[in-house]
């Protein structure tokens, strides 16, 4: 099985197109395993103290459209959610389920806006070990 790690944001685009490049991989309804994955964040820490048990990667539309899209292309596919930094989160997910790629949803960003509040897909590309993938920002 080739393997596929999917970090996801809350942006459904962004994961719709993440998920239509691995469902177009060769054979990938028979040779393909997707891991989508949703990091929440100190953004996400808001939320009352009742909500917390509610707090769920599958509750995010971004999640729900990719798994619905891979599972419409019969690929195999589980979801993950971690909470903490986004950057080590993905590579540690890559690492924990032995990947063979990462498949990331960039988005456009100006040089002054990577310097100021950084760019997880550039900090992925440069700290994996594993090919990394963008599909491209939003349409």
């Amino acid at each position: 099985m080739y393997r596929v790690l999917i970090p996801v944001d809350t942006n459904e685009d962004r994961a719709l197109a993440q998920a239509d490049y691995v469902a177009s991989l060769p054979d990938a309804a028979q040779a393909v395993e997707a891991y989508v994955l949703f990091v929440f964040t100190e953004d996400s820490d808001d939320l009352p103290q009742e909500f917390e048990k509610f707090k769920s990667a599958s509750r995010i539309g971004s999640v729900r459209r990719a798994q619905e899209a891979l599972e419409d292309a019969d690929i195999e596919v589980t979801v993950l959610e971690d909470s903490g930094d986004t950057e080590d989160d993905i590579l540690e997910a890559a690492e924990a389920y032995d990947v063979d790629s990462i498949v990331l949803g960039g988005r456009k960003r100006s040089p002054v806006g990577k310097a100021i509040f950084g760019s997880t897909t550039q900090g992925i590309i440069l700290s994996s070990d594993r090919p990394v993938v963008v599909t491209g920002g939003d349409a």
